[in-house]
């Protein structure tokens, strides 16, 4: 009897099982380019560096992400990242010209940097 009852059970749950949805056929989408992302002009805007920074990154305008760019490897080209901390910078004399002072993180010196661009 308890045979019976199973086979009850799972023919009324294979019975209540909803039916395969049908496969309809869409139209294909077309393939379109995803829009490309816009170009934020506040950052790609040439700026002129003042006296002191353009000794480090030239005299010419760049905008903030080249200026940025350069600065990392000046510091780089010139060993002057703290050994133990990373993110902390220690200045040259070129270096402590812009910043005006001799060691800070790079958060600050990016900070600093953007003062000396008009």
């Amino acid at each position: 009897m308890a045979t019976a009852k199973k086979a009850a059970t799972s023919a009324k749950s294979t019975a209540a099982a909803k039916p395969a949805a049908k496969a309809t056929a869409k139209p294909a989408a077309k393939a379109s380019a995803a829009p490309k992302r816009a170009v934020n002009s506040a950052f790609m805007k040439p700026m002129t560096p003042s006296a002191e920074l353009a000794a480090i990154v030239g005299a010419k305008p760049l905008p903030r992400t080249e200026v940025t760019k350069k600065v990392w490897d000046y510091i780089k080209n010139n060993k002057l990242q703290d050994a133990t901390n990373k993110r902390m910078i220690n200045a040259d004399a070129k270096l402590k010209a812009v910043l005006k002072k001799p060691q800070v993180s790079m958060f600050e010196m990016t900070k600093i940097i953007s003062t000396h661009l008009s």
